[in-house]
């Protein structure tokens, strides 16, 4: 599905945080750095939250794709809490987690003990995610919550960044540094930690990218934990 006009944008923000604005018919995301909004939530809660966020940032809604959408060390990010904040600041909150998380629940998506995000991408409910947020995206301001500072870290880029640039959706990450960098720019950082930068006459980009998005997913993606043995085991 191509979703003419729409840019989004994928970065960090407590947990990570995107706003996007629409200015005619150009859909953007904008984000600040997670650390700037921890700041301004300790000096004066959510109000000083939005203060942060760059002007034309104001956003209507706020789409939360954690797969688990609680924070020990911040409770105030956590769901119910985190929705009782915005509607009182009159922004409406959607967990979409189930649909775009990162971390499966049946034993299907996962290869050795690894979430197999290839295999995630080609069931019906994440296309179904990938449409709310598009078609979301034309009508209200949304912003989108997640969890890893780096992109080539998280599902937001291996897996949905990567499935919405497949659609034609053209596709941005803002750092904690304030840097936009598209996602063209990561995958060809992604290329380069794989060892697969390099023209290759028999391995068209492609290819090479479809490997090291493998290889990348591989390292990364939520892996179940090892099973604690029941008891002591008798040495043979």
């Amino acid at each position: 599905m191509h979703v003419a006009g729409a840019d989004l944008s994928f970065c960090e923000l407590f947990e990570k945080l995107k706003a996007t604005f629409s200015d005619g018919s150009d859909r953007y995301q904008v984000a600040v750095s997670s650390r700037t909004l921890k700041d301004a939530w300790r000096q004066g809660g959510l109000p000083a939250v939005r203060l942060a966020l760059p002007t034309r940032a104001t956003f209507h809604a706020v789409a939360d794709v954690r797969t688990s959408p609680y924070s020990r060390h911040y409770p105030h990010f956590s769901r119910d809490e985190l929705r009782e904040e915005l509607r009182l600041d009159g922004i409406s909150y959607v967990f979409l987690g189930k649909e775009l998380g990162g971390r499966p629940i049946e034993r299907r998506f996962y290869c050795d003990g690894v979430a197999d995000y290839e295999k995630m991408a080609r069931t019906a409910e994440f296309s179904n995610g990938l449409n709310r947020v598009a078609e979301g995206a034309k009508k209200y301001r949304i912003a989108l919550m997640c969890s890893e500072h780096d992109p080539l870290d998280c599902h937001r880029c291996l897996l949905v960044g990567r499935a919405l640039a497949e659609r034609g959706v053209r596709v941005s990450h803002i750092l904690s540094s304030g840097n936009i960098v598209s996602h063209t720019m990561i995958e060809e950082k992604l290329l380069e930690l794989s060892g697969r930068g390099a023209d290759d006459l028999f391995a068209p980009r492609a290819d090479r990218l479809v490997a090291a998005y493998r290889d990348r997913a591989r390292k990364v993606a939520f892996a179940e934990p090892e099973p604690k043995p029941d008891g002591p085991v008798a040495a043979e």
